[in-house]
C-alpha cells in the first residue's frame, strides 16, 4: 500500500463508497456509540468484517473510539467534524471509477428505506408528530448565486436547531434531509 493509498489519504467519500462502511456511518449517526459486535447485530454481517471496516474508517477520522469500552471491546462514535453529514452528502463526485456517484445512490437508497418506515409506522406516533414529521417539497425560482444561498440557509436553520434541541426535555431526534434538485432542462 502505497502512502497515498492509505486511509488518511483518501477521500472520505471513496471510503464510504462501501456499503458497510456506508451503513455503519448511517449507523451511528442515527443511534450514537455502539462496538463492532452491537453495529454487525445491528446490520446482519459478521463481527470481523464489520471490525476491520470501523478500523478503516477510524484510520481516516470519520470515526473514534469513544474510550467507553473496556479491554476486550471499543465503543465506536461518529468523530465530532463527521456527526452533522454534510460531507457525505456534497462529496465531489466527479470521480472516474463511479465510487462517487455510487456513494450518492446509496445515500438515497437509506433515505428511502427511512422514509418508508416512516410511512408505515407514521400512524403509531403522536398527532402532533404525525402532523409535522414526513415529506414535503416545494418548487422554488433561484439563479445560481440564490440556489447557493438557500442551500447555505437551509444548512443554517438545521444546525441551529441541533443546538437548541440538545438538553430540551421531551425533544426527539429527527433526520433533515436536503435535496436541491433542478427541474427544468439545462
Amino acid at each position: 500500500m502505497t502512502p497515498a493509498d492509505t486511509p488518511e489519504a483518501t477521500p472520505a467519500w471513496r471510503l464510504l463508497a462501501h456499503p458497510l462502511r456506508s451503513r455503519i456511518v448511517a449507523h451511528l449517526r442515527l443511534h450514537g456509540g455502539a462496538t463492532a459486535t452491537e453495529l454487525a447485530q445491528a446490520l446482519g454481517t459478521h463481527t470481523g468484517a464489520t471490525s476491520y471496516h470501523v478500523r478503516v474508517l477510524a484510520g481516516a477520522g470519520l470515526v473514534e473510539d469513544t474510550g467507553l469500552g473496556n479491554a476486550k471491546t471499543r465503543v465506536w462514535a461518529l468523530a465530532e467534524a463527521d456527526d452533522d453529514g454534510d460531507d457525505l452528502a456534497t462529496a465531489n463526485l466527479g470521480d472516474d471509477d463511479g465510487m462517487g456517484a455510487w456513494l450518492a445512490h446509496d445515500y438515497v437508497d437509506h433515505f428511502a428505506e427511512k422514509a418508508h418506515a416512516w410511512i408505515d409506522d407514521r400512524e403509531a406516533w403522536e398527532p402532533v408528530w404525525q402532523d409535522e414529521a414526513g415529506l414535503q417539497d416545494a418548487l422554488v425560482l433561484v439563479s445560481e448565486e440564490q440556489l447557493a444561498a438557500l442551500r447555505a440557509e437551509l444548512s443554517e436553520v438545521v444546525a441551529r436547531y441541533r443546538r437548541i434541541g440538545a438538553g430540551t426535555p421531551g425533544a426527539r431526534r429527527v433526520t433533515a434531509y436536503t435535496a436541491l434538485l433542478p427541474v427544468d432542462p439545462r
